[in-house]
């Protein structure tokens, strides 16, 4: 059977970690790339993860490179390409030099992986898969972002803490732009089946929800530049998905148009991921307080793909 090949654009700390998480599943073969100016880095990066294999016991092809020729054919494109987030910074502030970055990225795709399937990792997430979709002219069902792995990662994380359960036993959802407007929703989290409404007392899960939505600022704050294990697992989580048409319904920022009454954005909401990409955006219902919250996070997914329209428009 034929391996999937699966390129990260970005061999920094998100793009090195999706590497090897990819590599240690065993999803494909590997193409890391990066700019000229890295190229000896990139390489370096590829051999040191390839002599891991014998090791871990995974074999995959791990190229390390600055050309897009050795990506062709790609079936899975991984962007993370871009400047991440300093202390201070908002993903707003990111947008003049990313929307440039993924944009000439997203051109580069389109000559040499046409039929790939494209996982938006770049900030600020909503605003980069648009550019992406713009740039790269591909239907909308193979774009899409990563934002609700990681934020409902960190979600169920937290509630694992507070309730010293595995985080195996916690099934949540979350929606919305992927930022500090995102929108957890408690009806739709549970333990081991159990409403979590049931196990943490209103004002605390309350606490919990807020520390998920500024989970990527509290890591800045930490460690001085963006999280890339949990964005990487994320990330990965869903290339899984796709390269082995699980059709698992995962929180990612997809595009809708009539879903939700959204318009023509993309946006996070569950979504069935195959071989094709995007298969099905599933719709939820919302008590009126759960949509007007929605419509707030929407509200600001546009505002940051109407700044991105007028950088691509220069």
């Amino acid at each position: 059977m034929k391996r999937a090949k699966i390129t990260i654009v970005g061999a920094g700390n998100v793009g090195a970690s999706c590497a090897f998480w990819a590599a240690s599943k065993e999803l494909g073969d590997i193409v890391l790339l990066d700019i000229p100016d890295f190229a000896d880095k990139t390489k370096g990066k590829a051999l040191d993860l390839a002599q891991c294999g014998p090791v871990e016991r995974f074999d995959a092809n791990i190229t390390g490179t600055s050309d897009y020729a050795e990506t062709a054919g790609s079936d899975v494109v991984v962007v993370t390409a871009g400047i991440p987030r300093k202390p201070g910074m908002s993903r707003d502030d990111l947008i003049q030099t990313n929307v440039k970055i993924v944009g000439s990225v997203s051109e580069q795709i389109a000559k040499h992986s046409p039929e790939a399937v494209c996982i938006i990792v770049s900030n600020p997430l909503d605003a980069m898969v648009y550019t992406a979709w713009k740039k790269t002219g591909f239907p909308t069902q193979r774009i899409v972002g990563q934002a609700g792995c990681l934020d409902i990662a960190r979600y169920r994380t937290f509630i694992a803490m507070e309730l010293d359960c595995s985080v195996e036993d916690i099934s949540a959802l979350l929606m919305g732009g992927h930022g500090d407007d995102m929108v957890p929703l408690p009806r739709y989290t549970s333990v081991a089946g159990i409403p979590v409404t049931q196990l943490i007392p209103e004002a605390r899960l309350t606490e919990i929800i807020d520390r998920a939505k500024m989970g990527g600022g509290e890591l800045v704050k930490l460690m001085g530049t963006s999280a890339y294990y949990a964005p990487a697992a994320g990330t990965i989580q869903m290339v899984e998905a796709i390269v082995k048409d699980k059709r698992r319904i995962l929180p990612c920022a997809a595009f809708c148009d009539s879903e939700y009454g959204v318009g023509g954005y993309f946006v996070g909401v569950p979504c069935m991921l195959g071989k094709n990409g995007v298969e099905k955006v599933i719709e939820v219902e919302f008590t009126p307080a759960e949509k007007d919250l929605f419509a707030s996070s929407v509200s600001h997914v546009k505002e940051l793909v109407g700044l991105a329209e007028s950088v691509l428009t220069q």
